[in-house]
């Protein structure tokens, strides 16, 4: 007797219900195929999704050993080893995708692999596909406002911090703690930053800061959780 397969609609729903796993991890795991039978795409997808998110969360916690490592070659050996980690995620997003287009959670944290290489053309159009897809897939717009910082792009940064603090707190939140670190940076090592247009930047993003604070203790709408 076998197993009858189980519709990839219930996967679907399931998937939209399921509470993230953490903000910065970026989408939670899917809900994994039960049947013995052949996949369908989708649940292949869904397959390939899951051991992307396998990989990232490894290189997430590289990454986290690798800030509190002392010891250089170590910290060197730690950061390519997370490096590597995400070159493998986005092996798993790129195929989840080619599996199932329309999984928008896998273009969303096939972004993500790409923005932690270096790779922010490539991460640019994968969150704008995610969004296309699911324009309120606030993850998505959290980490392309992040890979604008790396850009430089600071209008697009402002235009996502703006949206999510309308929309999502806690991934405005995370961008706005994004754009501290990244000032920082740049007020040591200018780069190919104006100095006057990071000046303005500065005073725009303590102002937010400042306006969060204010109204931390307001209740707003709870988006959704992917």
């Amino acid at each position: 007797m076998t197993r009858s397969r189980v519709p990839w609609t219930l996967f679907l729903a399931a998937a939209l219900l399921a509470p993230a796993a953490a903000l910065a991890d970026g989408g939670a795991s899917l809900p994994r195929p039960s049947s013995r039978q052949a996949l369908t795409p989708e649940q292949e997808a869904v397959e390939l999704y899951n051991d992307g998110n396998s990989y990232r969360d490894k290189a997430a916690s590289l990454e986290k050993e690798a800030a509190s490592e002392t010891d250089a070659k170590k910290k060197e050996k730690l950061e390519k080893k997370a490096f590597e980690r995400h070159e493998g995620s986005i092996k798993k997003f790129a195929a989840a995708t080619e599996k199932d287009p329309r999984l928008f959670q896998a273009w969303g944290n096939l972004g993500y692999a790409y923005r932690k290489t270096g790779k922010y053309a490539e991460a640019l159009q994968a969150y704008d596909r995610a969004l296309e897809i699911q324009p309120g897939y606030t993850p998505a717009i959290e980490y392309r406002g992040e890979a604008y910082l790396g850009l430089n792009r600071l209008d697009d940064v402002q235009n996502s911090y703006m949206t999510l603090f309308s929309s999502d707190r806690a991934r405005a939140d995370e961008l706005a703690a994004a754009i501290d670190q990244w000032i920082q940076k740049k007020k040591a090592e200018p780069g190919a930053v104006d100095p006057a247009a990071l000046d303005r930047f500065a005073a725009w993003a303590a102002e937010r800061k400042q306006l969060a604070s204010q109204t931390s203790a307001l209740t707003l709408p709870q988006p959704p959780r992917w």
